[in-house]
């Protein structure tokens, strides 16, 4: 099973990175995919982590909502295999600035729109000023290419690389399992920064996780307990996917709901 680990962990940086500078540039002014694991030979029961894997979205299956978070941000939107597409919306906030940034990213296949809306703004500088609109972006103008969050599979919060790297799983009844998560195996590691990583040390390679799978056989949670560690808090790094197969479509935006981002976007985004 090969998953990737950038979708949701690029939005993750680029929203964070991109408030950051905002906060500078206010202070300053002065104010995944990878398809299921193989199956089990016939007629052997699958192992619980068999199970979870096997429960994971790829693909092949129908839209779907997620949610996720971590230590300090938010993070939702709808998947839709069929089209390619994700929109996914993080909400960021600086407690210092009383500022909230709130930024959706929309993928469809190659193409790639954000909006970005900040609240508690008021008495702040130095913001920039967007429009209200779906704005397309040219890779070709970002600092950093790699910046977009492109379409790498349905599983946009990465629980397939986390529960690859289990070393123990076990089946609590009703659907429910829990284990042990070794983050420094596999590409597990990239779920988290290097930061947290480093922080944790040896305590990366048995983190405990719980997980539940609903009545339709498909991942509805994953939940990783992430232990104190340097001047990182305790917390739970949470995977939610749910209305698998009535979830609404993911589509291009067309007419006055969209245009070419200015150059306040590109600003914005390449710090």
């Amino acid at each position: 099973m090969t998953q990737h680990t950038r979708t949701a962990g690029r939005l993750r940086r680029v929203v964070t990175s991109t408030a950051a500078a905002l906060a500078a540039t206010v202070l300053v002014s002065g104010c995944a995919a990878g398809s299921g694991p193989a199956a089990p030979a016939t007629g052997a029961e699958p192992t619980p982590k068999e199970t979870l894997l096997a429960a994971v979205p790829d693909d092949t299956d129908g839209r779907f909502r997620f949610a996720g978070k971590d230590s300090d941000t938010n993070l939702s939107g709808l998947v839709d295999p069929a089209a390619k597409g994700v929109e996914l919306t993080m909400v960021v906030k600086d407690a210092e600035l009383g500022l909230t940034t709130r930024m959706t990213f929309l993928i469809v296949s190659e193409r790639v729109w954000m909006k970005v809306k900040f609240t508690g703004a008021d008495g702040l500088t130095g913001l920039p000023k967007l429009p209200d609109r779906w704005l397309e972006l040219d890779r070709a103008k970002l600092a950093d290419a790699e910046a977009a969050p492109v379409w790498e599979g349905a599983d946009v919060g990465n629980a397939g690389p986390l529960i690859e790297a289990a070393t123990a799983v076990e089946e609590k009844g009703d659907r429910k399992y829990a284990g042990a998560i070794d983050l420094t195996a596999g590409t597990a590691a990239e779920v988290l920064d290097a930061e947290q990583m480093t922080a944790l040390g040896a305590a990366a390679k048995a983190v405990p996780f719980t997980a539940e799978v609903g009545p339709d056989g498909n991942l509805s949670r994953l939940t990783l307990q992430l232990p104190a560690a340097g001047d990182h808090k305790a917390y739970a790094y949470v995977v939610e996917y749910r209305d698998y197969g009535s979830a609404p479509q993911v589509t291009a935006p067309t007419g006055a709901a969209a245009q070419k981002a200015p150059k306040a976007a590109y600003d914005l985004l390449n710090g």
